[in-house]
Formats: structure tokens, C-alpha cells, sequence
């Protein structure tokens, strides 16, 4: 028998840019032994085939197949839902995980979140980990940001919700694009709790 997972872990993609944001966290909370629950919009699934060479099927059982499969996932460790799929455990406060992560958050998934529009399973999943004052990360990318963009990142920070603009800093001296994504998701891994060897803090001394 397999051992348990340590933690369950939300995650949505949705349609801004930056998938490899989301495919990065997803790598490494699959290698922290986490169990992911994943939920990948239409508009991400053609931000993911253009911005990578990956090609996800089109339903969620092919997704997961495919996904356990490209990350060497153990069985069950990556579980995708649909849209639409309201009886997943991300639907309810009585079997969502503790922690959800947004990466990347298209505005207008920020915009129906604010809203509490719950119009497709992400949105409701999001509602979720609101309404039961869980912990809920949002990765925007967007440039530049509007009034309304601003005042929805305002409302969600006042509401708990940690706003992580996919703005990498520079200060690690990238060398490569993959050092800059690893950037962004150093800091989702430190607020989701885990100790990440992505980037050195600051003050220590930089590889």
C-alpha cells in the first residue's frame, strides 16, 4: 500500500500568461509529496499549448492520466477536475484542503472571485476557501493593471486573501528563464508553509 500524501493542495490555472508558473508549483508540490487538486480552465489549457511544448487532452481523466504520467506522479498524487464537476471535493468546506493556489490568476478569474460569482468550479473553490477563511493565493499577471484589477486585489487582501503578482525580482541574478520563474514560486512554496531550497532568503548567501 501506498504511503499517504503529507498534504492536499488546491490548484487552478487559469487564462493569464505564465503557465509555467503553475506547471513549476505543480512539479514541486508533486515532489514535496503533496496531492494536488487540479483545476485547469479552457483559456489555460490554450495559454498552456502556447506557451509550452506540453498538450493536455481534452478531458479531465485523459488530464490526469497525462499529467501522472509527464511528472512521474504516483497513482492518485494528481486528481483534475472539470468545470463544471460540482460534486469535487474543492466544491465543499466539508472536503476541500486547506490551501488553495491560484497560479497563474487571469483578471477576470480575480474579477468573479471578488464577486462571488461561482460560475465554474474554480470560482466555486476559491468561494470555498473564502467562506470558510482558509488560505487562498492568488498569482495574477497582467500588465498594466487596471483601477478595477487594483480595487479587486484590494478587496481580496482585505478578505485574507495573499496577492502574489507574477513580478519576478532580480536581486538572485537569474540566469535563465526557469531561474526566474522558480523566483514566483519560491515564495508560493514559503506561504503555503513549506521549506523551499528554490532561492536563498535574504541575507543569506546567494548561489
Amino acid at each position: 500500500m501506498s504511503e499517504p500524501f503529507d498534504r492536499r493542495i488546491t490548484l487552478a490555472l487559469t487564462g493569464a500568461s505564465g503557465a509555467q508558473y503553475g506547471l513549476r508549483l505543480m512539479e514541486c508540490l508533486l515532489q514535496l509529496n503533496c496531492q494536488v487538486l487540479l483545476m485547469v480552465s479552457k483559456a489555460a489549457q490554450v495559454v498552456i499549448a502556447t506557451e509550452t511544448d506540453l498538450a493536455l487532452p481534452g478531458t479531465p481523466e485523459k488530464q490526469t492520466e497525462f499529467l501522472t504520467q509527464h511528472f512521474a506522479a504516483r497513482p492518485d498524487q494528481i486528481r483534475v477536475f472539470g468545470r463544471e464537476q460540482w460534486m469535487a471535493p474543492v466544491a465543499s468546506g466539508s472536503g476541500a484542503p486547506s490551501s488553495m493556489v491560484i497560479c497563474p490568476c487571469s483578471t477576470g478569474t480575480l474579477s468573479a472571485v471578488a464577486t462571488g460569482a461561482s460560475n465554474n468550479l474554480i470560482e466555486r473553490a476559491a468561494d470555498v476557501a473564502l467562506k470558510e477563511r482558509r488560505q487562498l493565493i492568488m498569482v495574477p499577471r497582467e500588465a498594466p493593471y487596471s483601477e478595477l484589477h487594483l480595487e479587486h486585489m484590494l478587496k481580496l487582501t482585505r478578505m485574507g486573501v495573499v496577492i502574489i503578482p507574477a513580478s519576478p525580482g532580480f536581486y538572485h541574478r537569474p540566469q535563465s528563464i526557469e531561474d526566474m520563474i522558480d523566483f514566483i514560486v519560491a515564495r508560493i512554496l514559503s506561504q503555503l508553509g513549506f521549506e523551499q531550497t528554490l532561492l536563498p532568503r535574504w541575507g543569506e548567501k546567494l548561489l
